[in-house]
């Protein structure tokens, strides 16, 4: 499968998840954000931000839609509400943030 992308077709796997993550940019993640219905703000790049963090230097770790409201509480000075970051990503904030965020599908199970 693929994404078609400025007239580029970038490799996905079958749930629409980059193959390779260096093909990632934040105009790319704008187009994959679209496709899916989702016009990016500043609170999903915040989330898109620490995702890829956590994963490029962090020993590909990919947190947990209970992790994300932790750190998203620390960093907005306000404490979310799962239904505040299902908003942003109706998907799964982990898992649809991922896969906005350039990176693997995460193959751990639930996502609280």
């Amino acid at each position: 499968m693929g994404f078609n992308f400025n007239g580029a077709e970038i490799e996905t796997d079958a749930n629409g998840f980059l193959v390779n993550h260096t093909d990632w940019s934040e105009e790319l993640a704008e187009a994959m954000a679209r496709a899916e219905g989702i016009t990016l703000t500043e609170k999903h790049w915040d989330i898109i931000n620490y995702l890829r963090d956590e994963y490029l230097n962090n020993g590909g770790n990919q947190p947990n839609t209970r992790t994300i409201l932790k750190a998203m509480g620390e960093k907005w000075g306000e404490k979310p509400k799962q239904k505040d970051l299902y908003t942003l990503f109706p998907q799964d904030p982990s898992k649809q943030g991922g896969r906005i965020a350039g990176l693997p599908e995460s193959k751990r199970k639930g996502g609280y």
